[in-house]
């Protein structure tokens, strides 16, 4: 894990795509609660949504990040696990629409040695929405990576 600082500034490639279906925003609506009609109700979404459409929540397309990192994340042979450490800053930019596929495009911003073999990685996460110029999001997400314990 020493080495992980000489990461920073370092453009990662872009997760493998990612089916943004219908099905995917159900079962979000109803492990949330959130049913809102822009959501899951085909007819009134095009009927009275700015989007003329469904599209996915936010808080879905967020919560990819969990899941999804680049192929090419370098491999770090004494690391022991990788916590969600949270989210400095999220900015919602362009909707998801049902059916759409997106990515996750990932440029390491900072490493930072916290102590105890832990380290804080500080990266970008901008989620692309395929055929569209804007993306869904831009998200600084900090992870904390620990060290296998010896």
């Amino acid at each position: 894990m020493a080495r992980l600082p000489e990461l920073a500034g370092c453009v990662l490639a872009p997760s493998e795509w990612i089916a943004m279906s219908q099905q995917r925003i159900d079962k979000f609506a109803d492990c949330t609660d959130d049913h809102q009609f822009i959501h899951v109700d085909e007819e009134r979404a095009r009927r009275e949504s700015p989007y003329g459409e469904r599209i996915a929540h936010g808080f879905l397309s967020l919560s990819l990040l969990a899941a999804h990192r680049p192929a090419d994340l370098p491999t770090v042979s004494d690391l022991g696990l990788i916590i969600n450490y949270g989210l400095d800053k999220v900015r919602f930019l362009a909707p998801v629409r049902s059916g759409k596929r997106v990515r996750i495009l990932t440029t390491i911003v900072d490493v930072t040695a916290k102590g105890a073999g832990r380290m804080l990685l500080k990266s970008l996460k901008t989620m692309e929405i395929e055929g569209e110029d804007k993306p869904a999001y831009i998200a600084e997400q900090l992870s904390l990576l620990v060290a296998k314990s010896t």
